[in-house]
């Protein structure tokens, strides 16, 4: 009996601030499978690091709905444009000039924020974040709600919310202790500290870092990294002591002369798209769903009071966080925190007059 499929989808969605592509399957051979396809969801603002809009998150949710929805998907690929970053948390420039001052609007905003992290823990499909570059803030929030990770080895990962004026709830203080542990969380989220991605497979964070610079033709792990070994100015790889700074050194300029190609990182996601084409695709959902269960137990029982103070947070620190990182030098962003400790000990309240003295003068 014939019978005309229906569409779960809640709009018909035209993505103009995001990018959507299906793109077929890969069977072991390489080769195209026929009505399979893996939805390829980009992060389209580059200028800006891919943060993400009002506008874009929207698009994000309906995306990761549509993805699920489809009958022809096999996986979910979230990345961005560009080998600069996957993601830098939310607009700051949006952030510092429309929410700033305005706590309503943004608890309406976070509740956005906040279906966007659900669909994608909420996702029928297996989903992999392909990071592209830096996955920083509320980036590095979107990316653990993902399944997988494979990463450029030239990323980095971490979190700014104390130094710049907010706290990592929107994911980080959920989810980060389950991948690292509880120290190198408070590690991550209080102290700001940044992760290569090697340390961050290390720590069980990613599921793969991948090498994407080529230096003279050769495909060269991250220069950068310094470890017993490394590779100097002639591409030779070099072992035992080294001078303070040569490694770091040698490694800008390996970086300045060679070229970013995602190829290799691209292989490696097919190949886990691959891997997850031939499994059973209930079981397959049943299982993510039961292991998403672990996130989803801190994530509903904290998002809502995360988000109340999130926007209460407007009035304070987050309008002058946002508005020294929006309005400051390119190499000053942050406030006095000095003078901010100062004439809070001294009481003085939060008003234009401390906003004045602690924001950062170009």
């Amino acid at each position: 009996m014939s019978f005309k499929l229906q569409s779960h989808n809640l709009v018909e969605t035209e993505f103009r601030e995001i990018l959507y592509e299906c793109r077929p399957c890969l069977d072991r051979s390489g080769r195209a499978v026929e009505g399979l396809f893996n939805a390829w969801i980009f992060l389209n603002n580059p200028r800006q690091y891919n943060s993400y809009t009002t506008a874009a998150v929207k698009e994000i949710i309906l995306a990761f709905r549509q993805a699920s929805n489809d009958r022809s998907v096999v996986a979910v690929v979230f990345t961005a444009v560009g080998d600069k970053a996957f993601c830098t948390g939310g607009n700051t420039k949006e952030y510092a000039e429309y929410y700033s001052g305005r706590p309503p609007e943004y608890k309406q905003y976070m509740r956005l924020f906040n279906y966007m992290i659900t669909a994608i823990l909420l996702c029928d499909k297996p989903v992999i974040c392909r990071v592209n570059g830096m996955r920083i803030a509320g980036g590095q929030e979107i990316g653990m709600a993902c399944d997988f990770t494979v990463s450029s080895d030239l990323a980095i990962f971490g979190q700014a919310g104390p130094r710049h004026g907010s706290a990592p709830d929107g994911g980080s203080t959920d989810f980060l202790h389950l991948f690292v542990g509880i120290e190198r969380a408070m590690q991550s989220c209080v102290l700001c500290e940044m992760w290569s991605a090697y340390e961050a497979e290390h720590l069980g964070l990613i599921t793969e870092a991948v090498p994407v610079l080529k230096v003279d033709g050769t495909l060269i792990r991250n220069p950068l990294i310094v470890t017993d070994q490394w590779i100097n100015a002639s591409g030779d790889r070099v072992y035992g002591k080294r001078k303070e700074g040569e490694s770091l050194n040698a490694g800008k300029n390996l970086l300045s002369r060679g070229e970013i190609n995602l190829k290799q990182l691209d292989d490696a996601v097919n190949d886990l798209c691959t891997k997850l084409l031939y499994l059973m695709p209930d079981c397959t959902s049943k299982t993510l769903n039961s292991l998403r269960k672990k996130k989803l137990e801190h994530w509903d029982r904290n998002q809502q009071s995360n988000r109340d103070w999130l926007s209460l947070n407007m009035m304070t620190e987050a309008k002058a966080g946002f508005r020294a990182f929006n309005e400051g030098p390119k190499d000053h962003r942050e406030v006095d925190f000095i003078r901010l400790r100062q004439m809070l000990a001294e009481g003085h309240p939060w008003d234009d007059e401390l906003l004045d003295a602690i924001l950062p003068r170009s």
